[in-house]
């Protein structure tokens, strides 16, 4: 009957103090497995420095040296292990053609709505707690009132599937009082409802926003707005090739670039949303695909997320965009890593929202959030946003 799902995954914790922790996944293959592995471990706040795949095309051996990303985060490997376990197929054929691939999808969404006094940093807090209770946010919506008050609503999900418990609930709303302390005001929990499984609204985006947040290319000339530092010109040295002469029954690819937070994820991405197979199909031998794959992966990981400040109206306005994939999922930790960089320097946030925009041939999921014009920065300054925009995107990037 082969192994369960339960051995389907070990963890094991580096030897000396520092040292990787390995993850071993073994398990039937399935098109699009390791994009889900990478998906899980970046959503956990890991970064993989070493990884190694097998597969003969319908088993695969997948081992992964992992450390996070930060040295104060703190990782549940118990759930860790759960979550990839779940996204395993089963060993028993008959019971993995109908299975559904991710879990989380009948997850039912939940709304947090709270109240509190504003200051600098709270919603990046708010979102911590939330990524340590393993509550992934779906959408959000905040805004800060005239008089000082926030008032912030969280549709989230949760990994545990524990939230129609009132214990839960009320853990999630302790936490939240115990960092907000008395700012808080109030804080509620509740079923979104039917109305809101869906919750990939249209983002609208002006016509010069949208030209230059998707017009990148691979020419050397980048929009003037993200030219900021020499991370660019140092991942324009990207190189990706194919090699056909290696294997008898593969194409191989050599792929040589900087490295950043997510690079194995947005190499897998691509190759899932492409149905590309680790063995089983066939080798890529039309020069044409392999220059559209190559110009794509190359693409990807030159550009794996889009990062950009503009006026609405008059206001100051960030603008972070990334691929989603053809499954529909978004990226994971981007709301964390933006409120993050926006909380080192010292700028609050008076509204944010997350929607879905539709550019280029493909869905982006877009983050925006007006920024407070009462901070120690002159936000109308080119010198000051391009600040800005290195910041997060170095905070995006792991850099």
């Amino acid at each position: 009957m082969g192994v369960t799902n339960d051995d389907a995954v070990l963890i094991e914790k580096g030897k000396k103090a520092g040292e990787p922790y390995v993850i071993t996944v073994n398990c039937p293959d399935k098109t699009g497995l390791g994009c889900d592995i990478c998906h899980t471990i970046l959503e956990f706040g890991l970064y993989i420095t070493r990884g190694d795949v097998s597969t003969d095309g319908i088993w695969c051996y997948v081992v992964l040296w992992v450390i996070p990303h930060s040295s104060s985060h703190v990782v549940r490997w118990m759930n860790l292990k759960e979550r990839l376990q779940s996204i395993c197929p089963p060993s028993i054929p008959s019971f993995y053609l109908n299975q559904p691939s991710q879990r989380a999808s009948s997850s039912p969404v939940y709304l947090l709505k709270f109240c509190s006094l504003d200051r600098k940093g709270l919603l990046h807090d708010v979102t911590e707690v939330l990524d340590e209770l393993e509550l992934t946010i779906q959408r959000v919506k905040v805004t800060t009132t005239p008089d000082g008050y926030v008032l912030d609503l969280f549709f989230i999900k949760d990994n545990l599937e524990l939230l129609h418990t009132k214990a839960r609930q009320d853990e999630t709303c302790e936490r939240l009082y115990t960092v907000l302390g008395e700012s808080c005001i109030s804080c509620e929990l509740q079923l979104a409802g039917p109305h809101c499984e869906n919750l990939q609204g249209t983002s609208s985006l002006s016509s010069v926003a949208a030209e230059e947040l998707f017009r990148f290319t691979l020419s050397e000339k980048e929009p003037r707005s993200q030219a900021l530092s020499q991370d660019i010109t140092e991942l324009k040295r990207a190189s990706v090739k194919t090699d056909n002469s290696l294997s008898p029954a593969h194409t191989l690819l050599q792929i040589n670039c900087v490295d950043h937070k997510g690079f194995l994820y947005d190499i897998m991405r691509t190759l899932k949303d492409w149905n590309i197979k680790h063995k089983g199909g066939e080798k890529i031998v039309d020069p044409e695909k392999q220059d559209a794959l190559c110009s794509r992966l190359k693409l990807e990981l030159l550009h794996p997320l889009r990062v950009l400040i503009t006026n609405r109206g008059p206001d100051t306005e960030l603008l972070v965009a990334n691929p989603v994939e053809v499954s529909g999922r978004g990226r994971p930790r981007v709301f964390y890593d933006v409120t993050f960089a926006l909380k080192s320097l010292g700028i609050c946030i008076f509204l944010a929202e997350i929607g879905r925009h539709s550019a280029a041939d493909r869905e982006w999921e877009i983050y925006r959030f007006l920024l407070d014009e009462n901070c120690n920065f002159q936000l109308s300054s080119k010198v000051v946003r391009n600040q800005i925009v290195d910041k997060v995107r170095r905070a995006l990037m792991g850099w």
